[in-house]
């Protein structure tokens, strides 16, 4: 008696687990499609979008076509995010009933507002360089062109002001391309790099290495 009493509840819990495991499968979707840039009427892909599932700490990201796929579920909240372009998100539909679904997703650049140029227009470059000369800066342009080329400002520019797409996916490009250029093998060391030697003669010339007093 004890053993069919088993035997049914195993039964019972294997078709139950089944029936699970068949509704979840039926909730999942093949989502794939292509990412392009739709700022203007020409349409170009936007390699490595990040493209992550919302709320499931999961995702994958674009090709350098702009083709990507990935198994989602109905309802899911898809965010697709690239540098240099505004964040955009999107819902699977819930009443789907194939399990494959693709689109044409669409992104459009940030704008970024950079600070107020003035430009001054010269007939030739020696005409510029003399009336360049001859300018008469006030106090206060020289103290605003002091601190914006300041190290520290420049370095507070460089880390604060992102690249766009374009940037961030020749970075990746470069990145990638020197690790195939060395792989199988390890990278060359510096110390036998005939330029890098030549950068440290000209610093050891320079005084570069010279420790500073303290005022």
């Amino acid at each position: 008696m004890k053993f069919r009493l088993i035997i049914f509840f195993l039964a019972l819990f294997s078709s139950t687990a089944l029936l699970a495991q068949n509704n979840e499968n039926e909730n999942l979707v093949q989502f794939s499609g292509m990412v392009l840039d739709g700022s203007d009427q020409q349409l170009y892909p936007v390699p490595y979008t990040n493209i992550l599932v919302k709320s499931k700490g999961r995702g994958t990201y674009s090709d350098l076509k702009g083709f990507f796929s990935i198994v989602v579920e109905k309802g899911d909240t898809i965010v697709f995010s690239a540098i240099g372009y505004k964040t955009v998100e999107y819902v699977i539909p819930e009443d789907l009933e194939d399990d494959r679904y693709s689109i044409v997703q669409l992104m459009t650049q940030d704008t970024i507002n950079l600070p107020e140029t003035v430009v001054f227009p010269w007939p030739s470059r020696e005409h510029f360089k003399l009336e360049f000369l001859a300018m008469d800066v006030t106090p206060e342009l020289q103290q605003r062109a002091t601190e914006n080329l300041a190290n520290e400002t420049l370095r507070r520019m460089r880390n604060e002001v992102v690249t766009d797409g374009r940037e961030n996916a020749n970075f990746y490009l470069r990145q990638q391309s020197r690790e195939f250029y060395h792989i199988g093998q390890q990278p060359p060391m510096n110390i036998f790099n005939p330029v890098a030697w030549k950068q440290f003669f000209d610093s050891w010339k320079n005084g570069d290495f010279k420790r500073k007093n303290d005022d």
